[in-house]
């Protein structure tokens, strides 16, 4: 009788598990089980409907840096594959990828569609059977035998391997059915959001972006950095979005009301940013504050800063008009003041407000592209070198079903792929 592999979850991990399953045992009935009517209708929508498939990881020295929670695991699956790995598979499969500045990869069609009809075509070019509109509800042992409930029992069928692709739930009670099994469950809760400030005049500064900042939870050693984008609800973009992946369990805990500490130019060393300030008031004597904001400069590496009108290498980056005269209005300085005028009482204030400007966040807003999930299968449960049951043999685990997850930057989706090519691998084995 031909070996069954069942793949709960049509998404990057199922489909991954689904391909791998099938080429290391061609003569297995391996079936997608999809609980929507569209399989893979994240990815269709990640990136901004780009797909932000992996990263080259060029600028990761830690994995706990871009993998909160799941970091070691992550360092032993990429032994079997890795985002080199995946970067080959994909090109060898027809889709040509891209490498931008920031390191995020991208189909070079810049058409998520590209990975889509990638995955599906692969799977079907195999013989893998994908059926929608299906939702697992539970996993019964009988006899030796492995029996798969959908839709309320409506359909039963009878399996010998199962791999669980399903993706984050958004409530604990969803893990029932497998925390009967004896799977420990690490309480879902949001992990990639943005951060709802009730400051009006910063929120009139919508659409302003700031390339080089800071951002950390005052009282606390989290911290990150990266292009912030200004919204009308609040703070956006990559710093934000990482420093609330970091931060999910502890933002959770305080009911998503804390303190944040943004450093506006991102250079955390304030004798550094004081010798700029002093320096452009001297060079800028006569000229209002409001219309002479210093020209930052700093290194690719922000490293090495200086205050000087030549380049040589330096990447220039003076704050946003608006965004600088909202700052020196906060700390009160008049709109005529001048350079000469401002002394050493003022610059200290604009020193603090450019590296320690604190913000009070009175909740979270969902980041409109991905939803994702820290918590989930405890790592504790599963197999780290197979990723099987500790608790069922035969069922496996990959994505964000366990208690893995990554910050932007195609990160989640690395782990969808590597973690669907172990459990498919294993499975067939």
């Amino acid at each position: 009788m031909p070996h069954r592999i069942a793949v709960i979850g049509g998404g990057a991990a199922g489909f991954f598990a689904a391909i791998r399953a099938k080429e290391v045992n061609p003569d297995a009935i391996v079936t997608i089980y999809e609980k929507g009517e569209r399989p893979l209708a994240k990815v269709a929508i990640t990136g901004g409907g780009r797909c932000n498939l992996t990263n080259s990881f060029a600028n990761v020295s830690d994995l706990k840096r871009v993998y909160p929670r799941g970091d070691k695991f992550m360092k032993r699956l990429f032994k079997t594959f890795d985002y080199q790995d995946t970067f080959r598979w994909f090109e060898s499969h027809g889709v040509p990828l891209v490498t931008q500045d920031d390191q995020c990869v991208f189909p070079r069609s810049q058409d998520a569609m590209s990975i889509v009809r990638c995955l599906t075509n692969e799977a079907r070019r195999l013989g893998v059977d994908i059926l929608t509109k299906h939702t697992l509800t539970g996993i019964e042992r009988k006899d030796n035998r492995t029996i798969l409930l959908f839709n309320d029992s409506e359909k039963r069928i009878e399996t010998e391997r199962i791999i669980i692709t399903t993706g984050g739930y958004p409530k604990s009670s969803s893990f029932d059915y497998l925390a009967r099994l004896g799977h420990e469950i690490s309480a879902p809760i949001p992990s990639l959001f943005t951060f709802n400030i009730n400051d009006k005049s910063l929120r009139s500064l919508m659409g302003t972006v700031v390339e080089n900042a800071a951002i950390g939870i005052v009282g606390e050693k989290m911290r990150s950095e990266g292009p912030l984008l200004i919204t009308h609800w609040g703070m956006s973009g990559p710093a934000v979005l990482k420093l609330s992946s970091y931060a999910a369990r502890f933002s959770h805990e305080h009911q998503y009301r804390f303190n944040v500490s943004v450093n506006w130019i991102g250079e955390s060393n304030t004798s550094i940013i004081a010798d700029i300030i002093r320096t452009t008031a001297e060079a800028n004597a006569s000229k209002f504050v409001t219309n002479a904001q210093p020209l930052i400069h700093h290194s690719v590496d922000n490293r090495e800063w200086e205050n000087s009108s030549q380049n040589g290498g330096i990447k220039r980056g003076v704050l946003p008009t608006r965004l600088w005269d909202y700052l020196m209005q906060k700390i009160g300085i008049p709109a005529d003041k001048r350079w000469n005028e401002t002394g050493k009482k003022w610059q200290n204030k604009i020193v603090e407000v450019l590296s320690n400007d604190i913000y009070h966040v009175e909740g979270k807003s969902s980041w409109r592209e991905e939803f994702v999930t820290c918590g989930g299968i405890s790592l504790s449960s599963i197999n780290p070198s197979t990723l099987e049951s500790k608790h069922m043999p035969g069922l496996f685990f990959a994505g964000e079903v366990t208690d893995v997850d990554a910050i932007t930057g195609g990160f989640n989706l690395q782990a969808a792929w590597t973690m669907g090519y172990v459990a498919g691998e294993s499975a067939a084995r």
